[in-house]
């Protein structure tokens, strides 16, 4: 979303079309802002959109600061919030019988593609505290622990779903999987891949998906700004939406009943 970077006019066509949407909730799959922006932007949804707002945090919301600080904040402003419910921080929490929703920041680790020959430098590297701290030759084990962390998180949530769960919607940042990875009308290479996949957080899925085939997985991430969708197994699939950059969209409409989770993409997010 980036909402430090939309100007009124765009914000107030966005906070329109939510309200038409007649929607029972609201979901935010990261980059909301940066560093110390996210709290106040968080808030300023509250107030203008009557709804819950479900949502996890996307590598530029950590910009100008840290990751404990961050999470710290936005933890703070949630507890102090009715409307804003920070997935990262919180259990599944039922929104149907049989069905759940769950999040995860997630990030994208250095396990897919190869890191060592890649010529990407991210601006993550340079502008979050942690990576600015630690120094490059620390990068890729920081990339690796950060993406151990979430995959952590993520199998307990996954693992205390009640048994007779049917599905699950599962929202995180970057692409678990490279088949979700997209980019104009294509998925990743190599060079790309260990910055733009959270592959331990995609084999956390995966492993849950093996074990529970009766449940299916619908998993929701962004960060790629394209739009694409990746079935990565008969009950495993990932919707990646689009994004332009000042312009804040639906990406889908989300429809869940007592048997069927449908993901509805919008032709204006692309």
């Amino acid at each position: 979303m980036h909402l430090n970077s939309v100007p009124i006019n765009a914000w107030e066509q966005w906070v329109r079309q939510i309200s038409v949407q007649k929607a029972d909730g609201l979901v935010i799959t990261g980059d909301i802002s940066e560093g110390d922006d996210v709290v106040p932007q968080l808030q300023r949804i509250a107030d203008h959109i009557n709804l819950p707002v479900y949502f996890i945090l996307g590598n530029h919301d950590f910009y100008g600061s840290t990751f404990q600080a961050t999470r710290q904040n936005v933890i703070h402003a949630c507890r102090a919030s009715s409307q804003l419910h920070y997935l990262t921080d919180l259990s599944a929490l039922p929104i149907s019988a049989a069905t759940y929703l769950l999040g995860e920041d997630g990030w994208a680790d250095g396990t897919v593609g190869n890191y060592e020959e890649s010529t990407i430098h991210l601006n993550d590297f340079e502008r979050i505290g942690d990576f600015k701290a630690s120094g490059q030759f620390t990068w890729k084990q920081k990339l690796h622990d950060i993406g151990s962390e979430s995959a952590k998180r993520l199998r307990t949530k996954l693992e205390q779903l009640p048994s007779d769960t049917h599905q699950v919607l599962v929202l995180t940042h970057a692409p678990p999987f490279r088949e979700a990875c997209w980019y104009e009308g294509k998925t990743t290479d190599d060079n790309w891949a260990p910055f733009f996949v959270a592959g331990q957080v995609g084999n956390a899925l995966l492993e849950f998906s093996s074990r529970r085939p009766d449940c299916k997985v619908t998993v929701l991430c962004g960060h790629t700004h394209h739009a694409g969708v990746a079935k990565m197994t008969a009950s495993l699939r990932v919707h990646t939406g689009a994004a332009s950059l000042g312009h804040p969209n639906i990406a889908a409409t989300i429809t869940v009943t007592s048997h069927e989770l449908a993901i509805t993409q919008h032709n204006d997010a692309d």
